[in-house]
């Protein structure tokens, strides 16, 4: 399995050394799967590489670099757009690792730019961003309506110039989700990093993390989601990252996040069989880099649904969203 050798390539960079010409496809084609390639060049930079490899692991370092800079400005826009706004603007995932220098966005690939501001301020942040030359990607009115009312932020925007994305967060789970974060306490222990712009606090990056792949989405990128983890844990204070975990309802899944990364990427952990489970899916990888597995995966894919509303809305949304021609991947 290609994954689990990126897996282990992660863990032990000195590994590389033995692989051939096929375990070098094998890998780069899983790094790429999983936007690790990046990470992996970063790991890897102080191991004697292949000729052909090594312009490879160059062209990813170039490529994260160059869109941590684009992250960054993005962040600056968005903060300029909300200037006038007596709002808090606090950066998730890539942006926010990229923006505090942490280990965690060293060679991170970053897509959309997501941002967490309180829920009563978001139709003046709407505003703004709009003013400043966001518009719609969705234009469905039946997205846009479940994006409102149960949704855990606004339909996803897209600037008109740069052609980037900004995802408005008012909590971490959608409002349907077992789970009610506090994304108060979130906002209110939100470190200040530069001018407009903030992180969440050492625990809180770690259970909004731990939220996005365990109690949230279908495991797709769930090994950088992972990585990432495992970068913040060392950050956190055990007691206190389970005290706020807790507060979030989202003890267990902290728990098992630590055990999976821990034996994933880490010096080992115990698993239970939901472990297990959980780290199949995340291994589902075959030697060119494509998802196996596929009941497997599946399964994690109805699961995703199945944690984030009630049956009865579960059931109205999947067949509103197959007469409008949606089909899973």
């Amino acid at each position: 399995m290609s994954a689990a050798l990126l897996v282990r390539t992660l863990r032990d960079p000195a590994s590389a050394g033995a692989l051939d010409a096929d375990g070098w496809n094998r890998l780069l084609a899983a790094a790429r799967a999983e936007r690790l390639i990046g990470t992996l060049a970063y790991r890897l930079e102080s191991i004697a590489l292949p000729d052909a490899v090594w312009p490879i692991l160059d062209d990813a370092r170039r490529d994260s670099g160059r869109e941590a800079q684009q992250a960054l400005w993005e962040a600056d826009r968005a903060a300029q757009a909300l200037r006038g706004l007596d709002v808090k603007l606090i950066l998730l995932k890539g942006a926010a690792y990229v923006a505090a220098g942490l280990r965690a966005g060293q060679g991170r690939f970053i897509g959309d730019l997501d941002i967490l501001v309180p829920r009563d301020a978001m139709p003046a942040v709407e505003r703004a961003l709009i003013a400043a030359g966001w518009e719609w990607v969705k234009e469905d009115p039946y997205d846009d309506a479940y994006y409102r009312q149960w949704m855990h932020e606004l339909p996803p925007m897209i600037h008109v110039e740069r052609d980037r994305m900004i995802d408005v967060h008012h909590t971490i789970l959608p409002l349907t989700a077992r789970q009610a974060p506090d994304a108060g306490a979130m906002i209110a222990d939100a470190v200040h990093i530069t001018d407009g712009l903030y992180i969440l606090s050492v625990e809180d990056r770690i259970v909004h993390s731990v939220a996005h792949m365990l109690a949230d989405g279908d495991m797709q990128g769930g090994l950088r989601n992972l990585w990432d983890i495992y970068c913040l844990l060392p950050d956190a204070d055990r007691a206190t990252l389970e005290a706020r975990a807790t507060r979030h309802g989202l003890a267990l899944h902290v728990r098992q996040a630590r055990r999976l990364a821990g034996a994933i990427y880490g010096a080992g952990a115990r698993l239970t069989l939901w472990d297990r489970l959980v780290r199949a899916r995340l291994l589902a990888r075959d030697g060119w880099g494509r998802e196996s597995r596929k009941l497997l995966v599946f399964a994690f894919f109805v699961r995703s649904h199945w944690l984030r509303m009630p049956p009865l809305m579960l059931a109205r949304h999947l067949f509103t969203k197959w007469r409008k021609g949606h089909r899973p991947q």
